[in-house]
């Protein structure tokens, strides 16, 4: 399965795209993170990462598509950039037709690290780590949407839906995370 992952963000948004096998390993394919500049207009820094992203749909073609929900925080305006960002990605998503997985950022973290507090080194470490990558993707948007992707694959994936194949540490415990958070 071929998941394109986005993390994003209108001043740098990250996308990742990892195929997974059906035994679960996952190899890195592409990483990038979409940049636009904090001084232009906001419809242009829109169509700039817009852009971008129908780039790597069209070149990549993802089997799914995964994103990190927007959640709400202090930072009105970083949220809102966040959510327009989102509305465009998710766009170009359904008109292609994909498959969407929205995933929260505990989520993402405990299917990676084994943990839902991870922080941003952590995660990083982990990416590198389940990928046999040679250093860390920089910056930490980029791994961010490269977990982003994986996180959507294993909980999506045709070995986690056939329930074939052992789980590895981190997805034992994401899926005991995810549990108590429904029992919540």
């Amino acid at each position: 399965m071929r998941v394109l992952g986005v993390d994003p963000g209108l001043t740098r948004c990250g996308v990742g795209v990892v195929d997974v096998a059906p035994n679960r390993t996952a190899r890195l394919v592409h990483v990038e993170v979409l940049r636009s500049p904090a001084d232009q207009a906001l419809e242009l820094r829109l169509l700039s990462i817009g852009r971008g992203l129908i780039r790597l749909l069209d070149e990549y073609r993802p089997d799914a598509f995964a994103i990190e929900q927007v959640f709400a925080q202090q930072n009105v305006p970083s949220v809102m950039g966040v959510a327009q960002i989102s509305g465009i990605a998710l766009h170009q998503a359904a008109e292609r037709g994909l498959p969407v997985g929205l995933h929260t950022p505990s989520e993402v973290k405990a299917a990676v690290t084994g943990y839902g507090n991870a922080d941003k080194r952590q995660v990083t470490t982990m990416v590198t780590r389940l990928l046999g990558l040679t250093e860390a993707p920089k910056p930490a948007d980029a791994a961010d949407a490269i977990a982003i992707a994986v996180c959507h694959a294993w909980r999506q994936g045709p070995a986690r839906a056939a329930g074939s194949g052992p789980a590895t540490p981190a997805q034992r415990a994401w899926a005991q995370a995810e549990a108590a958070a429904k029992r919540r």
